[in-house]
C-alpha cells in the first residue's frame, strides 16, 4: 500500500508525541521515590541568599538523605538578562527561585512538571489559590515556596486621638478618616496624614497598591484572549474598566479634592508612617519586623487591606515565591527531587514561622494560629492575587506615567489608560512573541 506524504507527516508527528511522552514519563517518574542519590543542584534567585541557605543547612540536620544546593542571589532589575546570558553560555543554573510576576518572560526556558508527576487535585487542594498561576492545561512551571501579603498597617494613636476606634475596613471609609485624620497648617500645608496615595515618587509599594485596587474590581491586569495571546486589561475599553481605580487613586494628591491628604512635599509613605506623621501605610507583612525595629515606640497595629464594598472581588497583591527547573538542566528528575524536599510540609512551616510569614500551604494555614500578626496575615494570603507581568520594572514605569498625567492634567483618565495600556501591550508582545 502507498503511503502519502500527509500520512508520513501524521505518523511523524504521532511517533514524536510518543517519544516526548516517554521522556516526560522518564523525567518525573519515581521522583516522589525512596532513590538516594541526589544529584547537587544550582539554583539563582532573588529570594534572600542568607534565609535560603539556613533553610537547607536546617533541612540537612533531620535529613536522612542530605540536600547539596548552591544558592545564588541575584538582584531582581538584572535577573533576567544574567540568567539569560548564562544560558546562552551554557553555564546556567537547574532551578530558579523568584516570583510569580517575574515568571513569564522565562516560561520558554523552564521544564513544565507534568500533571503525572503532580496532578492539578493536589495542587488545587495543597496550596493557596495563587498558586494557580503557575498551571495551565499540562503541568505546572513551579512549586510555591513562600508567599508574603501587602497589608495595612495603621498607627492607634492617631486612631485612637482622633476618637476613632478601629480600622478601615472598606476604602470608601477614607473620606470620613481624612477629615479627622489629615491636618493641614494655615497655609495648607499637610502636617499629618490618613491615607498616602495618588503619586509612584514617594508611595512605598505604589505599583502593589495599585493592583490591589485593579484586582478587587475584576481587573486582572493581563489575561489571555479567544485565540490563546496574552494581553492587558488595563485598557478604557476593557470588560472592567480601570478608570474608577485610577480617579480614586489620583484624588488624594488633588488640592482641589476633599480627600487631599498627600503630595510630593512629603516624605516617603514608609518614613512618615514610622515618624508618626501618616495614620495608614499599605506594606508587605514582611515589613513588620523592620517597623517594629526603626521606631520600637510606634503605637501600631497590623489589619488587612481595605476593599471595595460592594460588587467587588476580596484581594491583595501577595509576593508568591516558586521554584522552577530550568529546561536545559541535564537531571530534571533528580532536580525534581530536590525541589520536592524544599517544599516538603515540614520545612515550609518551619521557614514560615522563622521568616514570620503565612504558609503558602493551605493545610497549615487551617491549623490557625494564636499569634495577633499571622492570623491577619493567613486571612490575607487566602485572597491573594498576582498576574503574568512582562516585567515589574516596566509595569511599575508604565502605571506611575498613567498616573502621572492624570494628576498633572496631561491627560483624561481615559486617554492616560489607552496610552499606558498601549505601551504594556507592546511589552507583553515583546515577552512573549506573540
Amino acid at each position: 500500500m502507498k503511503i502519502t506524504k500527509f500520512q508520513i507527516i501524521v505518523l511523524a508527528i504521532f511517533v514524536i508525541f510518543i517519544i516526548a511522552g516517554v521522556i516526560s514519563f522518564a523525567l518525573y517518574k519515581g521522583a516522589s521515590g525512596t532513590s538516594t542519590q541526589l544529584p547537587a543542584i544550582t539554583i539563582w534567585g532573588t529570594f534572600p541568599a542568607s534565609t535560603f541557605n539556613q533553610y537547607v543547612s536546617d533541612i540537612n540536620n533531620t535529613a536522612t538523605t542530605p540536600i547539596s544546593v548552591t544558592y545564588k542571589q541575584i538582584d531582581p532589575s538584572v535577573f533576567s538578562s544574567q540568567f539569560v546570558a548564562a544560558l546562552a553560555r551554557g553555564t546556567g543554573p537547574d532551578a530558579i527561585l523568584i516570583t510569580a510576576d517575574m515568571l513569564l518572560p522565562h516560561f520558554d526556558k523552564l521544564a513544565l512538571i507534568p500533571y503525572t508527576a503532580l496532578s492539578a487535585r493536589t495542587i488545587s487542594d495543597t496550596y493557596i489559590q495563587e498558586a494557580q498561576i503557575y498551571t495551565n492545561s499540562a503541568g505546572t512551571l513551579a512549586l510555591p515556596f513562600t508567599v508574603d501579603p501587602l497589608i495595612m498597617y495603621w498607627n492607634r494613636d492617631m486612631f485612637n486621638s482622633a476618637g476613632i476606634a478601629t480600622y478601615p475596613k472598606y476604602w470608601d471609609e477614607f473620606t470620613d478618616l481624612n477629615q479627622k485624620l489629615t491636618t493641614k497648617d494655615q497655609n495648607g500645608n499637610i502636617r499629618k496624614s490618613a491615607i498616602a496615595m495618588g503619586d509612584f515618587t514617594n508611595i512605598d509599594n505604589a505599583r502593589e497598591i495599585l493592583a490591589t485596587l485593579l484586582l478587587q474590581i475584576g481587573n486582572p491586569i493581563t489575561a489571555y484572549n479567544a485565540q490563546g495571546s496574552l494581553q492587558t486589561t488595563f485598557r478604557s475599553t476593557a470588560k472592567v474598566n480601570p478608570g474608577t481605580v485610577l480617579d480614586f487613586f489620583a484624588q488624594f494628591v488633588n488640592p482641589n479634592n476633599v480627600n487631599y491628604s498627600w503630595n510630593r512635599g512629603q516624605p516617603d509613605s514608609k518614613t512618615a508612617f514610622l515618624a508618626g506623621g501618616l495614620a495608614t501605610y499599605f506594606g508587605f507583612a514582611s515589613e513588620l519586623s523592620d517597623i517594629r525595629t526603626k521606631n520600637p515606640n510606634l503605637n501600631f497595629d497590623a489589619a488587612p487591606i481595605p476593599q471595595v464594598r460592594s460588587g467587588g472581588v476580596k484581594a491583595t497583591y501577595a509576593r508568591m515565591y516558586g521554584l522552577s527547573i530550568v529546561r536545559s538542566t541535564p537531571n530534571a528528575n533528580g532536580v525534581y527531587q530536590v525541589l520536592s524536599m524544599l517544599t516538603d510540609p515540614a520545612a515550609l512551616a518551619k521557614l514560615a514561622a522563622t521568616m514570620y510569614l503565612p504558609p503558602v500551604r493551605t493545610d497549615l494555614i487551617a491549623q490557625g494560629s494564636s499569634d495577633p500578626y499571622i492570623s491577619i496575615f493567613d486571612r490575607a494570603v487566602l485572597v491573594g492575587k498576582t498576574w503574568l507581568d512582562a516585567d515589574p520594572v516596566v509595569s511599575n514605569q508604565i502605571f506611575g506615567s498613567v498616573v502621572e498625567s492624570i494628576t498633572s492634567g496631561q491627560a483624561s483618565t481615559y486617554q492616560a489608560i489607552e496610552n499606558g495600556g498601549m505601551q504594556y501591550d507592546v511589552i507583553l508582545h515583546q515577552t512573549t512573541g506573540q
